[in-house]
């Protein structure tokens, strides 16, 4: 079975220097009246997209490049009152076909409230990504607009929050600034941002 050559799925930006990488995200499809979202790099140019075109909360969605290639396919997994995503990563066989792993990357479990010092409840999400075994948590997951995405030492590796302009004005919550910590894979921060708009109910 060819997919389960697939190697793990690589950081998108591999060459990159050491340091934070800032995206901005527009929670609307490219295509008119589809839903989805829009990732655009530093330079102005589409980096990442969704289209589901005229369906919404699709229990399957995939992650693309600018030019349409298929980066995560993104599966909406329930067993019994338990929802959670799963993530498979894409490659090219030899005859350049996309091929889907046969494995999951990543999985994302939405977990129960918590209460925070403050006195009010925050959703958390728990992340397992399957390969490395690692653990992130993200909070304020049901939040659109601003929430973290943090390692198991709570360490945050990756922020969402509602854009700026140069001047200080705060754009509307469909405008977001992505801010992605050094090193970090941004393939996989994307996917789990895809993810946190699927369970806030807005792609």
């Amino acid at each position: 079975d060819p997919a389960t050559n697939c190697p793990p799925a690589p950081s998108a930006t591999p060459a990159d220097p050491p340091e934070q990488q800032v995206y901005t995200v527009w929670m609307k499809s490219l295509v008119f009246n589809g839903y989805g979202c829009t990732i655009y790099g530093h330079d102005g140019c589409v980096a990442y997209r969704v289209d589901n075109y005229a369906c919404s909360r699709s229990r399957e969605v995939y992650v693309m490049d600018s030019g349409g290639k298929t980066l995560i396919k993104l599966l909406n997994k329930k067993f019994g009152v338990f929802k959670s995503w799963k993530g498979y990563s894409y490659c090219n066989d030899s005859g350049g076909q996309e091929v889907e792993a046969a494995k999951p990357w990543f999985s994302v479990q939405k977990a129960h409230r918590i209460l925070k010092k403050e006195g009010q409840y925050s959703s958390r999400a728990v992340v397992s990504v399957c390969i490395s075994e690692k653990v992130y948590h993200i909070d304020d997951v049901s939040h659109k607009s601003e929430y973290r995405i943090s390692d198991a030492d709570g360490k945050v590796v990756a922020e969402m929050k509602r854009k700026q302009t140069a001047s200080g004005l705060v754009l509307g919550e469909d405008i977001l600034t992505l801010t992605v910590g050094p090193a970090e894979d941004v393939l996989l921060v994307v996917g789990l941002v895809v993810v946190c708009g699927l369970l806030s109910r807005c792609i």
